[in-house]
């Protein structure tokens, strides 16, 4: 796509290239011709097989398993792309790596999520594009501008659609109550707010619950669903406390085992996700479903080429 001298290219990685193809669809571009490979010692290989000279590189990405894959080929490809003379370099990243490792939760411990920050700035990346960071303060781990989207009007729209009585949405810690009550204020809805402490690694338990939800509706809104354990533990409580039924919704499905089979055998209704990590087809349906946020990405992308507002995508009312 070229206008008044300027010319947009768009590539995939190999990690979530269904996304990436829905993407260019509503862009009404192809995706660039990249090769990308592996040496028999596992290094990645990248070679753009057409010129990126004094082009708009944009580079989708997510970071789904192998997660370090995928980082690995988002840096390769964006130091490609400087060698090669592309004008600028804009990674679109729809779930960012390593989000969880924001700050030093004890002595001696890393600050990961910078530290990728940092390897994108030094890969050669201009600008960013994200999807719901776990903590929106990730985005001043960038030296560069960094234009962050929810998915949350695309999950709400859902949740509109259907014929739910008295929705109570549902925190699944405190850190994320700024997050429910812009999502219970769009949907009109109650709040309510779960205690949850992590004595281990991906374990979670639900100690106490604040606000009413006996008889209620519920959907826990979370960032991300990963393990299952934290909602599944929740929608038990909730139903143990009185709730009607129990919904779970979330941007980010990374589903890391054995998380389909937590919520199979949970009371949870349904969990809803978008795509911006890829969900295996024998997953969808049941108590899976996927909505598509490539309408979104592919909207930021067309504003920040054409230098145009990325925030007046979204109500005013439920920025992030």
């Amino acid at each position: 796509m070229s206008d008044s001298g300027k010319r947009m290219m768009v590539f995939s990685g190999t990690s979530n290239r269904g996304l990436s193809e829905g993407v260019a669809r509503h862009l009404g571009v192809e995706l660039g011709n990249v090769k990308i490979s592996k040496f028999a010692n596992g290094e990645i290989y990248v070679r753009f097989l057409e010129s990126v000279r004094g082009a708009d590189v944009f580079l989708l990405h997510s970071a789904c398993e192998p997660v370090n894959d995928a980082i690995m080929e988002l840096l390769i490809m964006a130091d490609a792309a400087k060698r090669a003379s592309s004008r600028s370099i804009t990674a679109v990243i729809s779930h960012y790596g390593y989000a969880r490792q924001d700050k030093k939760s004890a002595a001696r411990e890393p600050i990961t999520a910078k530290l990728i920050a940092d390897l994108m700035t030094v890969s050669g990346v201009d600008k960013v594009i994200a999807m719901d960071l776990h903590q929106g303060q990730i985005q001043g781990f960038f030296d560069q501008p960094v234009n962050h989207l929810t998915a949350l009007p695309i999950l709400a729209d859902y949740f509109e659609s259907l014929p739910l009585e008295e929705v109570c949405v549902v925190s699944p810690d405190v850190g994320r109550v700024k997050v429910a009550k812009k999502f219970a204020d769009m949907l009109g809805a109650s709040l309510a707010i779960m205690h949850k402490g992590r004595p281990d690694h991906n374990v979670a338990e639900i100690t106490h619950v604040i606000g009413e939800v006996d008889g209620r509706t519920c959907i826990i809104i979370d960032d991300m669903v990963d393990t299952g354990g934290s909602v599944t533990e929740g929608a038990r409580s909730l139903i143990n406390k009185g709730a009607k039924m129990v919904y779970v919704t979330a941007t980010h499905g990374v589903f890391s085992p054995p998380a389909y089979e937590r919520i199979k055998s949970s009371p949870i209704t349904e969990v809803v996700v978008t795509n911006t990590l890829a969900v295996p087809d024998a997953q969808l349906g049941g108590k899976i479903r996927v909505l598509s946020v490539a309408p979104l990405i592919a909207h930021a992308i067309q504003n920040v080429y054409n230098d145009e507002s990325v925030s007046e995508l979204f109500d005013p009312d439920f920025q992030l």
